[in-house]
């Protein structure tokens, strides 16, 4: 049986390079407001590497050319 943490890594493995950075970009943020909202600190160090592996094979300047484009 598959956890959910599992369930939603293999959704998220239908998204494109864009929309994984955008959902990043959430969940950073409402680990922000949560963090806030509880008066706490996160410990960014402990998120360290969790996004590694989400660009294999793509080059980097390629990728950001394209997230540049899409901002025309």
């Amino acid at each position: 049986m598959q956890t959910l943490i599992e369930k939603l890594e293999k959704e998220a493995e239908r998204l494109t390079p864009k929309e994984l950075v955008e959902l990043v970009d959430r969940l950073v943020h409402r680990l922000r407001e949560e963090g806030q909202a509880k008066k706490e600190l996160l410990d960014w160090r402990e998120l360290y590497g969790l996004g590694k592996g989400l660009w294999i094979e793509e080059d980097a300047q390629e990728y950001v050319s394209r997230l540049r484009e899409d901002r025309i």
